[in-house]
């Protein structure tokens, strides 16, 4: 049956809500809500990315008011201003833009990319991804890559670590301060670096697993020790500025353990956050979130205009090719359908026609070869028409002939007609059309000498005859006969 789904997207994220409104809408694990998103009827595929500026969801369904229904767990903690809910297309282009960085916080940062692949990597283990999201997914990553490695959208400041790091630079005196850091993942990493290059003259990395603070500690250009996640409170006695970065579900330092540490500078770059906000009415302690970015981030924005604009142009070019591909892939099916009960009929009434001249004279293998020709050439000639209007039909969203056709050439067919808005998925053995194709549309790792194609046309095959109109297996058979 033909496949066919739209997809439907919604998020909260840091261009529309605040932090405590992404905390509400996050889940407490991605696995979880993606579970829970595929057990909800008619969703056949789940997608979750939550990071600590945004929360966002996807779902395949049939129609997209199933999709909106389903992803309303997302949206109902948090203000309906806050919440942004997208359409097929529009969740297209987003994923896009997502992983290319111009819907982050910091524009273009680098960490966003990462954080896609992993949380891709969580929806495939949970079995959420299925032809539609994987191929759209991975067509996202090719377009995060191509805008890092063709674009300057990352020169300068490329992290929330390294923006809370010139934010604090503006707020204090680092030259002989010590610092704190709380967490050894990624973004905790790369402030631990980011700092490591300021005045600092002492730095202490937090973590649950002290070994992957002792690694951070020994890579950094400046005195600095690890200890484990406990000690922070006793810690932060003695920094002059705490970053915050885990992944800890509940505060790490609360409001008592900052109570006697003095001038104290904290940003939290936490999801959900590690400093508990009443922490801020102690003398001497300020506090600030991802909110405080703002000013730092609209700089490197500035900066970033000129590339930004040629990541828009390369969006538009790789939105566009994936959505070729997916209307072509519509039409495949009802194709590959039509020739296969062409070959039927044909290899019957010829299995029929050897069989009474055999019987009347013996055929010789020229004779053999001449009538099977002569049974291809007709097939390709009556059917070459009828696939080049399948594919004109894919690309008008024209499905009641596509239907139609399915049904003359497989009486079993019973598929329903999407909707406007629906597009198909595609095989997953196609999806490296979507995800390896370079900028030129050539598919990554091919000789660009030799293109590659349909197998080559099997002898008898009328001029005129397109053989890339014919899906490649039946070429295969028809080679082989």
């Amino acid at each position: 049956m033909i496949r066919n789904g739209v997809i439907t997207g919604v998020r909260v994220a840091h261009d529309t809500a605040t932090v405590d409104e992404i905390e509400a809408a996050s889940a407490d694990d991605s696995a979880d809500r993606i579970a829970a998103l595929l057990a909800t009827p008619g969703v056949r595929e789940a997608f979750v990315i939550q990071t600590c500026n945004r929360a966002e969801a996807y779902v395949v369904t049939d129609r997209a008011d199933e999709g909106r229904d389903a992803l309303t767990e997302v949206a109902d903690p948090v203000r309906s201003g806050a919440v942004v809910t997208m359409a097929h297309e529009e969740s297209l282009r987003h994923l896009m833009r997502l992983a290319a960085g111009l819907e982050s916080l910091v524009l273009g940062e680098d960490q966003i990319i990462g954080q896609l692949k992993d949380a891709i990597e969580i929806a495939r283990r949970a079995e959420g991804l299925g032809p539609m999201l994987e191929d759209a997914l991975m067509k996202a990553v090719h377009v995060g890559e191509r805008a890092r490695t063709e674009t300057a959208i990352n020169e300068g400041v490329v992290s929330l670590g390294s923006a809370a790091v010139t934010l604090a630079d503006r707020e204090i005196d680092l030259d002989g301060a010590t610092a704190l850091i709380l967490g050894a993942g990624e973004m905790g990493t790369i402030a631990a670096e980011s700092i490591a290059e300021t005045g600092v003259e002492r730095l202490l990395i937090a973590n649950r697993t002290i070994p992957h603070a002792t690694h951070v500690a020994d890579t950094v250009p400046t005195d600095a020790s690890a200890i484990g996640l406990s000690a922070a409170g006793a810690a932060a006695d003695r920094a002059d500025v705490v970053i915050a970065a885990t992944g800890s579900p509940e505060h790490v330092l609360d409001a008592d353990e900052l109570a006697t540490a003095g001038e104290t500078l904290c940003i939290d770059l936490a999801q959900p956050r590690d400093v508990d906000p009443a922490a801020a009415d102690e003398a001497g302690v300020t506090i600030h979130d991802i909110d405080a970015l703002e000013a730092i981030t609209a700089e490197t924005h500035a900066r970033r205009e000129d590339a930004a604009a040629e990541v828009e142009a390369m969006i538009d070019e790789e939105f566009d090719r994936l959505l070729a591909l997916f209307k072509r892939k519509r039409a495949d099916e009802a194709i590959s359908t039509m020739y296969e009960s062409a070959e039927r009929v044909k290899n019957r009434e010829v299995g029929t026609a050897m069989a009474k001249l055999d019987a009347n004279a013996e055929l010789t293998d020229t004779h053999r070869e001449v009538i099977e020709s002569l049974a291809d050439s007709l097939v390709s000639q009556l059917l070459a028409a009828p696939t080049k209007s399948l594919r004109e039909a894919a690309a008008e969203d024209d499905w009641t002939t596509i239907q139609t056709a399915m049904q003359l050439f497989n009486p079993e067919f019973d598929g329903p007609i999407p909707t406007d808005d629906a597009v198909d998925g595609f095989d997953v053995d196609d999806a490296t059309d979507a995800e390896t194709a370079d900028s030129d549309g050539t598919a990554a790792g091919s000789d660009s000498d030799t293109p590659a194609g349909p197998p080559e046309s099997p002898a008898g095959l009328p001029d005129g005859v397109d053989p890339e109109e014919i899906p490649q297996h039946v070429l295969e058979q028809l080679s082989d006969n």
